[in-house]
C-alpha cells in the first residue's frame, strides 16, 4: 500500500486490492441457454474470452432458475463497477453479486 493510501480514513481504502480475480455472480431464469448467454456477456465486457473453468452454476430447488458464477481478472475498481451497471441494465439478469 502506497503511502498516499495508508493516510486515507479506514472507511475509504479500496476494499479490493487490484489486479486481481473477482468472481460475479449472475441469477436469471433457467431458460434458452442461460449460461452461454451470460458466459457471452462476460465476453463481450472483458474483451476477452472466458472460459468454461471460469464458470460455475448452480439451480434452485425447484430449477426455475439459475445462478451462475463467473470469475475474471480485474483490473481496476471502475472495470468492476462498469460491468455491474450492464448487469443492472441487462433484461434477462434478475439479480447479481
Amino acid at each position: 500500500m502506497g503511502e498516499r493510501e495508508r493516510s486515507k480514513p479506514p472507511e475509504l481504502l479500496p476494499l479490493v486490492e487490484y489486479p486481481t480475480v473477482y468472481t460475479f455472480k449472475v441469477m436469471g431464469k433457467q431458460e434458452h441457454g442461460f449460461k452461454e448467454y451470460v458466459r457471452l456477456l462476460f465476453k463481450r465486457l472483458m474483451g476477452t474470452e472466458v472460459s468454461q473453468d471460469s464458470i460455475s452454476t448452480l439451480s434452485s430447488s425447484r430449477g426455475k432458475y439459475l445462478s451462475v458464477s463467473v470469475s475474471v481478472y480485474l483490473l481496476s475498481e471502475e472495470q468492476r463497477r462498469a460491468i455491474y451497471d450492464h448487469l443492472h441494465k441487462d433484461r434477462r439478469v434478475l439479480y447479481y453479486l
